[in-house]
């Protein structure tokens, strides 16, 4: 949502789980999962070995059919 974060500390505590990926130039990709009781989603990061996309896109769309997200 536009203008959730209140300061910039939250708003650097939010990214601090995907930069060391950046950096580290390994490919990744974050799907949603399930959702709360609250309705907001829940989602997991899959991280691949690097210059090893295919293998991370191939692990993402057999979890994106397993879990039938909705």
């Amino acid at each position: 949502e536009f203008g959730s974060f209140k300061t910039s500390l939250e708003m650097y505590l939010s990214d601090i789980y995907t930069i060391s990926v950046n950096l580290a130039g390994l490919p990744a990709i974050s799907l949603p999962i399930d959702k709360d009781e609250d309705g907001m989603p829940i989602g997991l990061q899959l991280i691949g070995k690097a210059y090893d996309e295919q293998t991370m896109f191939n692990g993402a769309l057999a979890l994106e059919k397993a879990v039938d997200y909705k």
